[in-house]
């Protein structure tokens, strides 16, 4: 029986596969600035007095639908680094949470200094060179989706092209997947095959990763008591989308949750 997850990897497969007949690897390098130092989002989270939270823009979700999509991604993300966000995330995945390539270079030219995740589902390692040209500084690589030999693989061409890697942990299944060199290890709160969340997922893997990864506790999060618990607990790092995003004004719900921090 497929799941969700099932289904948004296999339309993804189909879309790079026609991506490559638009614009090769070559053509995107070609076109790619290397000279620009990428902005470390791992730097920024371990910063005294940082507030851990990883901002993003996301219009829509399979579980949710439609979140908002009456704002701009280039105010929004632009708010969310005056209010203090150590990093923005941008969902590009079109079908399935209503993002685009769009929404994150509107988003980056407005904020050329912030670290800002590409975040969307890597099927193939043709995507980390289209990440590139988008001028990302961290590539998200999902462990349910991708092998450990790819997680390493794919890691590897993403160092060699500048950017940092988050690598996202489901299950407890998928610890031996994690690599030596990822940058940063994420856990999701939201099961990706029916989209519960389940706070205590965070907690439950957080003894098993490497004590020296710098570690993020993604989905669900709602409420600063939550985040300064879990940055108790070692967290470093906090992404949030929704949260933000199903209010009216986002930037401004991003400002009002990081001032009542205790970082």
């Amino acid at each position: 029986m497929s799941t969700i997850l099932d289904e948004i990897v296999a339309n993804r497969r189909e879309e790079v596969l026609a991506q490559k007949q638009i614009i090769s690897v070559s053509e995107m390098e070609s076109k790619t600035d290397f000279s620009v130092i990428r902005n470390s989002l791992s730097t920024n989270l371990l910063l005294p007095g940082s507030s851990g939270i990883i901002a993003e823009f996301k219009r829509r979700s399979p579980s949710k639908g439609v979140i908002n999509d009456q704002v701009q991604p280039e105010i929004v993300a632009k708010g969310y680094a005056d209010a203090g966000a150590a990093g923005v995330s941008v969902l590009t995945d079109r079908r399935y949470f209503g993002g685009s390539d769009a929404d994150f270079i509107a988003a980056r030219v407005a904020n050329p200094f912030i670290p800002m995740l590409r975040k969307d589902f890597m099927v193939d390692e043709y995507q980390l060179f289209e990440t590139r040209f988008l001028n990302a500084d961290v590539v998200l690589l999902i462990a349910a989706v991708l092998g450990k030999e790819e997680i390493s693989r794919f890691t590897s061409i993403a160092h060699e092209l500048g950017m940092e890697v988050l690598l996202e942990l489901h299950d407890v299944s998928e610890i031996d997947k994690i690599d030596k060199k990822t940058d940063m290890i994420g856990i999701n709160n939201r099961n990706l095959k029916d989209f519960k969340v389940d706070l205590n997922r965070s907690l439950k893997l957080l003894d098993l990763l490497p004590a020296e990864a710098v570690k993020i506790s993604e989905s669900g999060l709602s409420d600063p008591e939550t985040v300064d618990y879990l940055r108790s607990r070692g967290f470093n790092g906090f992404l949030m989308g929704e949260n933000f995003m199903k209010t009216g004004n986002p930037t401004d719900t991003c400002a009002n949750f990081i001032s009542r921090l205790r970082h």
